[in-house]
């Protein structure tokens, strides 16, 4: 089975790392994984895995470069003799998609976000993502966002939850790691942090999340993530911060995210547009953290909103800022005992369902299914 993954770099994102995860699952099932992309920083962990990486300049969106791509792409295959092309991104989809039809191979996508779709021009361009033999979401939120906006048939999709790297966020953590992360934090060792973790943008809720801090719930509110350039966004957080009576701290991003769990009271995923999977609550409950959630999107499902009696967080509809500010208040009023306690559901459902393990399984059987078809 030779499976030749394309996407636009081999980063540090989530897509990026999602792809070496299934590089390591082929390479342990005894195959010689493909990747190819305009190169990036695991370049290096696909190579150590004995996997071949193809460098072609994916992350473009120029149509005369995804034909010469389309090309490169098609003596890949037949020299390489690749079963499936698995596209996990919308730019390089369209010549993955030529260049499999031309030579006659399976083509999987992963829709991995809930993309943008303010035109009839970006609709059709998302649409790529839906045109795949087979389709993979990444929760079941997102299943049904392909079957409802691009009118896929069900029996084409199958739903695969990102899992959680087990091995990265291990349940003990040395203290030497937390005292780490509280000096980048500037907290102090006994200072009970609630943890909004994510990039900085308007979306994930981080105003929010400030105006419904209460100093009386005892927690500090620490907000970690790359701005990624929104300097106007970082300033506007700022002001209103300095108008705040709560204690609140923006923490530049830092590589030690199991540390950062470990070294929170609870996380947060204010978030007021959905979640495709929801990262952050997944690996929250796994490291034994109570996670606070706005209800909808992928977070739904890992925290069995609706479907567990009491749900698996604290939750509160997004956009909310009066029930946030009352779940906050809630999991201050908690001691350590009582969030521990709070958390063990979670923390179980999270460890034996959404992990890498679950996720890499269940793409390699896909692949599988579609060579027998």
């Amino acid at each position: 089975m030779k499976i030749l993954q394309v996407l636009p770099e081999l980063g540090a994102g989530g897509v990026e790392r999602t792809s070496v995860d299934i590089a390591q699952a082929l390479a342990a099932a005894g195959f010689v994984p493909h990747v190819a992309s305009a190169g990036g920083a695991q370049v290096s962990a696909v190579t150590a895995l004995g996997g071949v990486h193809h460098s072609l300049p994916l992350a473009s969106k120029n149509p005369l470069v995804w034909r010469q791509s389309a090309r490169a792409l098609g003596d890949i295959i037949t020299r390489e003799k690749i079963d499936i092309v698995h596209a996990r991104s919308r730019a390089p989809a369209r010549p993955a998609l030529w260049a499999s039809r031309a030579c006659g191979v399976k083509f999987v996508t992963t829709y991995h976000g809930i993309y943008n779709a303010n035109s009839a021009l970006k609709r059709r361009y998302n649409s790529i993502m839906a045109r795949g033999d087979h389709v993979i979401a990444n929760s079941e939120f997102t299943k049904a966002h392909i079957i409802k906006t691009h009118g896929t048939k069900p029996a084409r999709i199958t739903a695969i939850p990102r899992g959680v790297d087990l091995a990265a966020f291990a349940l003990e953590v040395g203290a030497d790691r937390i005292q780490a992360i509280r000096a980048h934090w500037g907290t102090a060792p006994d200072e009970r942090v609630l943890l909004l973790p994510g990039r900085l943008t308007r979306w994930k809720g981080q105003l929010d999340a400030i105006a419904a801090m209460d100093p009386r719930a005892g927690l500090t509110l620490v907000i970690q993530g790359d701005p990624q350039g929104r300097t106007a966004y970082v300033e506007a957080l700022k002001a209103v911060i300095a108008k705040s009576t709560a204690r609140i701290i923006i923490a530049p991003p830092h590589s030690d995210m199991a540390a950062a769990y470990a070294a929170s009271f609870g996380v947060i995923s204010a978030s007021n547009e959905p979640e495709a999977f929801g990262r952050v609550t997944a690996e929250a409950c796994a490291m034994g953290r109570p996670v606070i959630a706005t209800a909808h999107g992928g977070s739904v499902e890992i925290l069995q909103i609706g479907t567990a009696s009491p749900p698996l967080g604290l939750i509160a509809p997004p956009g909310d800022i009066a029930a946030l500010g009352a779940q906050i208040r809630t999991l201050g009023e908690m001691d350590a005992d009582a969030a521990r306690r709070f958390a063990e559901r979670a923390q179980r459902r999270v460890r034996q369902i959404f992990t890498n393990s679950a996720m890499c399984a269940a793409t390699l059987a896909v692949y599988r299914q579609l060579l027998m078809e």
